[in-house]
């Protein structure tokens, strides 16, 4: 089957849809989905979105940022992310998202690295919330069509040019020619044994881009997140995420024995750091995340998820410690792209965690992920309304596939990691596919 159309988006998380609706509405859009259109990572984030309080805090969330990247970013990206996150929040909020108030103001909490309160969210669940309004604001759109269920295998391309992309569904061939595509397929969890990722989101965009020659740039920057619900029984779930807004807004990390060890506070890689070695001395699977001292109301109320999430491990968070560690949790690497979010092949572009903008360096800052995710979209969607007229549609002959989806996502998988691993030798030991 050939599907003809002016814009392909592969993917429909945060970044997928944003674009989507900063396309201009004339132009035809057809969005792929490798699962259900809300299962992505977009839906699990939980603490909430940075941004500038006000253009004079400019300045010290790019040093924030900075900071918690260990100087690996790219200086003029996160000048972009900081300096255009207030108008992408309004944005927002104009969309329809009701971010947590105190009367008419937003409020802002405030996360790892972060020197001040910056964050605005919605209870524990923002990116579920984000993504919803995002969603229901794309169903209005006539000239966006979805494809759920829809997995990517390849892109169609003649020498550097991106023509569309392959897609399988039913064991059915899809070829999609575009005149421009765009990734937004996230990123690597789904690959890892432990993950706050959906398990589907397997690094499909970024193998495939590998596979094709495609830049990719800091694939070994691999962020762990510190505090991880720790059950035994966890199998090959996604692990459930305990917000870092959590410490946020006071709670404490304590050992077996009831001891602080760490400034909760300190950037993500640190605090990682500091609990692995924290089990290792007192030879245990685990610490402790305590908010027990907190008023139970305002713990539903702030994080009704978490403590309904908890509750249902036996774990009642107003009046016993909640068991943590570390798993994967994000990933700093990815295509490489400008800041309009083009990569190094003619016609494609990508956005949010398949990209690689810069912006995170070493270590990713709390809740700089939906904001990255909202400025480079919105900038690309603009520099595409600008330039896809002079764009013609390509076609080429088009090999039929004798394999299903699964085949070819495996291949993928295999790609990516034997790539990452040339990089860092302890990778494979952590990874379902080589576990």
């Amino acid at each position: 089957m050939n599907i003809i159309t002016d814009v392909l988006i592969i993917g429909a998380g945060v970044a997928g849809l944003y674009t989507a609706l900063n396309l201009d509405e004339k132009l035809k859009v057809i969005m792929v989905s490798k699962g259900e259109v809300n299962e992505c990572n977009s839906n699990w984030a939980q603490g909430g979105i940075s941004v500038a309080r006000g253009y004079d805090d400019v300045e010290l969330f790019v040093q924030d940022t900075l900071k918690a990247g260990r100087y690996k970013n790219d200086i003029n990206a996160v000048k972009v992310l900081a300096e255009e996150s207030i108008e992408n929040i309004n944005a927002l909020i104009e969309l329809g998202v009701d971010f947590d108030r105190s009367g008419d103001e937003l409020n802002y909490t405030r996360e790892g690295a972060h020197t001040i309160n910056r964050i605005v969210h919605y209870k524990d669940k923002t990116g579920n919330r984000v993504e919803e309004v995002l969603l229901n604001n794309v169903r209005d759109r006539r000239n966006i069509k979805f494809n759920q269920n829809c997995c990517l295998v390849d892109i169609l391309k003649k020498d550097n040019l991106c023509m569309g992309g392959i897609c399988i569904k039913d064991n059915k061939q899809i070829n999609i020619y575009s005149k421009v595509t765009i990734l937004a397929t996230g990123g690597i969890g789904g690959v890892f044994k432990n993950s706050t990722n959906e398990r589907i989101i397997t690094g499909d965009g970024i193998a495939i881009g590998i596979k094709n020659n495609i830049k990719v740039k800091n694939i070994n920057y691999i962020q762990f997140h510190p505090t991880v619900f720790y059950s035994e029984n966890n199998n090959n779930e996604r692990r459930f995420l305990i917000s870092e807004s959590v410490r946020g807004e006071g709670g404490k990390l304590i050992n077996n024995k009831g001891e602080r060890f760490v400034d909760e506070l300190l950037p993500r890689n640190v605090v990682s750091k500091f609990i692995i070695e924290e089990e290792k001395k007192t030879n245990s699977n685990n610490v402790y995340l305590d908010v027990s001292f907190m008023p139970k109301d305002f713990l539903q109320k702030r994080f009704p998820t978490i403590y309904e999430e908890c509750l249902k491990y036996g774990i009642d968070i107003s009046k016993q410690p909640i068991p943590v560690t570390p798993a994967q949790h994000y990933f700093m690497g990815g295509l490489e792209v400008d800041l309009y979010g083009k990569t190094s092949m003619e016609n494609l572009y990508a956005f949010g965690e398949v990209s690689c903008t810069g912006v995170h360096g070493a270590n990713r800052l709390a809740s700089n992920s939906l904001l990255e995710a909202l400025v480079f979209s919105k900038r690309g969607a603009e520099n595409i309304n600008k330039s896809i007229n002079d764009i013609e549609i390509i076609y080429s002959e088009v090999c039929e596939l004798d394999h299903n989806s699964e085949y070819y996502q495996e291949m993928n998988k295999k790609i990516l990691v034997d790539t990452i691993a040339k990089l860092r030798g302890d990778i494979k030991n952590e990874l379902v596919t080589c576990g």
